[in-house]
């Protein structure tokens, strides 16, 4: 098949499964897309510039399945650092607030995890792309204005625990639509006494997607026959 055969099948929709590169932001990837196809393309759900992993977008008709992907049940991977705080939550700003780990054991960290099981309510972080007032609040926090967040009903499904190094523990969730990981970071710590923010974060799945079947984004557009430029 040649190129523009290739290109007309996502003119018509397909979904892509990419796994986004570190410092990438969704929309990144969602243009790189675009541009490469010539197609209508949208992702289903987004990931923060320091997150990696799954995805999913769609191009041409399917991006009217945007809503129902997004929708779907999700899995993550990645590192909580405790010990310090941050005020986005993640490392996009510097640790504060620093406190000793002398009260921390491997099964005090294990026995946490059990609040986070469940039904919970959880406040988004203030830096985040929630909008008030037709602007997403954290270009508002970066401008010091006050914002108000509501919280909202998640569900975690499972919350593992997978290697400890501290002050950095590895885990895994599973959860539900809605759930920040940056959120459960810093609400984990504090649950903790010591306070925590996430330092790394990889989504292995979203639904039935895994992040195996993903392409990275570099051989996609090359399979394309287009030329890749490297974010800088």
């Amino acid at each position: 098949m040649n190129q523009t055969a290739e290109k007309n099948i996502y003119e018509e929709g397909q979904v892509v499964l990419i796994n986004k590169p570190l410092k990438w932001t969704s929309f990144d990837i969602v243009r790189k897309i675009r541009n490469t196809t010539k197609a209508k393309t949208g992702h289903a759900g987004t990931l923060d510039p320091l997150a990696t992993g799954l995805l999913i977008c769609c191009t041409g008709k399917m991006t009217k399945k945007i809503n129902e992907y997004q929708a779907q049940e999700k899995e993550y991977t990645g590192t909580f650092t405790i010990g310090a705080t941050t005020p986005t939550y993640d490392l996009e700003s510097e640790p504060t607030d620093f406190k000793p780990l002398d009260s921390i054991t491997e099964q005090l960290i294990h026995d946490t995890t059990k609040q986070f099981l469940g039904e919970l309510q959880q406040l988004p972080p203030i830096h985040s792309a929630i909008k008030q007032n037709g602007k997403p609040i954290y270009e508002l926090a970066r401008k010091g204005v006050e914002v108000k967040v509501e919280p909202r009903t998640i569900v975690i499904k499972e919350f593992e625990i997978t290697a400890i190094a501290l002050p950095v523990i590895n885990f895994r969730v599973v959860c539900s639509t809605g759930t920040y990981i940056r959120s459960l970071a810093n609400d984990f710590g504090a649950a903790l006494g010591v306070g925590g923010y996430m330092s790394s974060l990889c989504r292995t799945r979203i639904g039935q997607f895994k992040l195996e079947d993903a392409w990275e984004i570099e051989k996609f557009v090359e399979e394309l026959g287009g030329t890749f430029k490297p974010k800088v």
